[in-house]
């Protein structure tokens, strides 16, 4: 268990920019659907695994909401997200050794969230947060604005939000 939790502000930046899509908006609860790279997800942002592997693919619907039959509701999107944000949590605290106030613990975590801790070990972000380089740090945000090479404007929304959340005391 991490001993940091995400701020309020944290969670709903996540919130804003994961969304709670419906595969189905004419059934009571939520279904999955297709994120915008192809992996099935449910309520905001929560990857649907398949053993150590994301469900991918419009060919696997079928087994995405035979995974979920019936949906999932909006209390229950809210327990698998802090559930996920948990882990990120826990990610960032493995990685940043250096003091963070609330804000940049927050955005740090939002950032984990999407890109994966693997991608957060490996990134000048991260290398420069623990330099205690924090304006450098809040300049790399906006470089993670891609997706399979492409530039994807939610992300660079994200990314902006993220460091401006950084940034903030």
């Amino acid at each position: 268990m991490p001993t940091r939790e995400i701020n309020k502000t944290g969670l709903d930046l996540i919130k804003g920019f994961e969304g709670i899509l419906d595969g189905d908006p004419t059934t009571v609860n939520l279904d999955p659907y297709l994120d915008p790279v192809g992996i099935w997800t449910i309520g905001w942002g929560h990857a649907i695994m398949i053993g150590s592997e994301f469900l991918r693919g419009p060919e696997n619907k079928k087994r995405a909401y035979a995974l979920y039959p019936g949906g999932i509701t909006l209390a229950q999107a809210e327990t698998l997200l802090r559930a996920d944000v948990l882990d990120s949590c826990r990610d960032v605290e493995s990685q940043v050794r250096v003091p963070l106030n609330d804000n940049q613990f927050a955005a740090l975590a939002s950032f984990v969230f999407n890109v994966g801790v693997g991608n957060f070990k490996q990134s000048t972000l991260l290398r420069l947060v623990n330099q205690r380089d924090f304006i450098g740090a809040s300049r790399e945000f906006p470089k993670w604005n891609k997706s399979n090479g492409r530039v994807l404007e939610g992300l660079t929304r994200r990314r902006a939000a993220e460091a401006a959340l950084f940034m903030r005391p």
